[in-house]
């Protein structure tokens, strides 16, 4: 089995884009019921939500601000899956409810040490 790492994408920024408190609750709901259907697979391995708060460091050491103001699309958040290929972590991503969101999204990617020399 290998690891995966599923990155939750949607509009943080836009007023009208963000639910309401009972949308917010019901959206909840139905990620909480996905996330206990992996884990009673076994799939669960971990994952948290991320604030819109952020920081760039570039290779200069410059440090700016971010997540940036001018992209609507952020990273919310992310979870980590145990699934025996891609296919199978993109079926169990398929499913994700955030993707019911207009323009949200979900990334799928294998996760590799770069500390193996055999990756």
């Amino acid at each position: 089995m290998d690891e995966f790492v599923i990155l939750m994408r949607l509009d943080l920024i836009t007023k009208e884009a963000q639910p309401s408190p009972e949308q917010l609750q019901g959206y909840m709901k139905q990620y909480q019921d996905w996330v206990s259907s992996l884990m009673a697979q076994n799939k669960f391995l971990g994952g948290t939500g991320l604030s819109t708060e952020g920081r760039v460091i570039r290779s200069n050491h410059i440090i700016t601000d971010g997540p940036f103001a001018e992209i609507k699309e952020s990273i919310a958040g992310y979870i980590i899956i145990r699934a025996k290929d891609f296919e199978e972590a993109v079926s169990f991503a398929q499913r994700c409810p955030i993707l019911q969101g207009e323009g949200n999204s979900v990334e799928v990617r294998k996760i590799v040490s770069v500390h193996d020399s055999d990756q």
